[in-house]
């Protein structure tokens, strides 16, 4: 009976151990107590103010960047807010480099800083697009209404069985209608297209444009980082520049961006389009910003504002469309730039926003003239940015 008892005893401290554990985590209390600061002044052109000069409630972030430090987001590596042109918050914490074949795609454990360099995944589709915008502008590319043929001289052989009426547009639309099995694989396994694409012997191109065409072009939503590594190769082609060079000429010098580098290229050296860049948040934030003000930087006209106003209106039937691995749903896609609607105050607010894997985010909020970059290496759980904007960021900003 006594031992029978002390079971008892011992199981039902076990209970109240187990139920204790998510109270505890919901009440934790960081090790330092965060207090804001602005950001520091650099010699990089960026304008510096504080919260309060741009009627931002600090205290609201405050709770955002104490949770952060507890661990109820796991791994956000920075967030910088960019309002009335003057970047007035940026904080940076510690969490692992990427690593592809690591557990959860984790590397080395480091402390982020405004000087290091960040994967930026999928957010490079943005930038991808942003460069056939300004090939358009330049008169490189006539325009999104061509095939893709047009630019693919070493692959006319693949202009088979309706693959001609691809369009440029399609491409950046994710609507080429190209099998292409992106979404419902890990990104760990080469059944996902993504990764299967470096374990074979063929042009990257060819692999792509060889998948059989299954449905028709401009109907149908079908994320694919084929798409756009097909629209790297059109730029090589149609400007007789490599992507990384003419990203150079034509985006980064102009925006003063000097953190940008394409690390990532196919065995064959075709550059990664979809996924392939590296940059500091505080360069992602002139990215946003170029967008922000309708394609201009420092009163120079970089990209058209026509182009800005198709990358911020969702393409055809693009819209409701669920980010896997996001606590966010119902996205418009546009031209490789994804859009979403919120409430503030009962008014509706807009944002388009360039987004990657593991919670790299630029997101641009013209209601707001505010941009919002995240970083962060969730590869595996739930990236929850949205939460964090939306809970704690959108209701900071009077």
């Amino acid at each position: 009976m006594k031992i029978l008892k002390s079971i008892f005893s011992e199981y039902i401290i076990l209970i109240i151990l187990v139920f204790s554990l998510p109270f505890v985590g919901c009440n934790c209390e960081p090790n330092v107590k965060y207090s804001y600061h602005p950001p520091e002044q650099s010699n990089d052109g960026f304008e510096v103010g504080s919260l309060e000069e741009v009627n931002i409630d600090s205290a609201l972030l405050k709770k955002a960047v104490d949770k952060i430090n507890c661990g109820d987001y796991d791994e956000v590596h920075s967030i910088i807010i960019f309002k009335d042109n003057k970047l007035v918050f940026e904080e940076y914490f510690q969490g692992h480099r990427y690593k592809w074949d690591s557990e959860n795609h984790h590397g080395e454990w480091i402390g982020w800083n405004k000087s290091t360099p960040h994967g930026i995944k999928s957010v490079t589709k943005s930038i991808t697009s942003t460069c056939i915008g300004i090939a358009i502008d330049k008169g490189f590319i006539k325009s999104v209404q061509q095939s893709i043929f047009d630019y693919l001289p070493n692959h006319q052989h693949l202009k088979v069985d309706g693959k001609e009426k691809i369009t440029i547009e399609h491409l950046l639309t994710m609507t080429s209608g190209l099998e292409w099995f992106e979404w419902g694989a890990s990104l760990s396994s080469e059944t996902n297209d993504i990764v299967g694409i470096w374990f074979q012997d063929k042009d990257p191109i060819t692999f792509i444009l060889e998948k059989p065409l299954l449905n028709n072009p401009g109907t149908t939503f079908n994320y694919s980082g084929g798409n756009s590594a097909i629209l790297g190769e059109i730029i090589k082609n149609a400007t007789s520049m490599e992507l990384d060079k003419f990203s150079e000429e034509y985006i980064f010098k102009p925006l003063e961006i000097d953190s940008a580098n394409w690390v990532v290229r196919y065995n064959n050296g075709v550059i990664e389009a979809g996924g392939g860049l590296e940059m500091t948040p505080r360069d992602m934030v002139r990215i946003g910003a170029l967008y922000l003000n309708n394609g201009i930087f420092n009163n120079r006209q970089i990209i058209s504002k026509q182009w800005i106003e198709k990358c911020t209106t969702p393409y055809s039937n693009n819209m409701n469309i669920d980010i896997p691995g996001h606590d966010s749903g119902n996205h418009g896609y546009s031209y490789s730039w994804w859009l979403k609607s919120f409430s503030k105050s009962g008014k509706e607010i807009n944002l388009n926003k360039a987004v990657g894997w593991g919670g790299q985010e630029i997101i641009v909020i013209p209601e707001l003239n505010t941009v919002v970059v995240f970083t962060g290496g969730n590869y595996i759980p739930i990236v929850r940015v949205s939460e964090i904007l939306e809970k704690y960021i959108i209701p900071a900003i009077n």
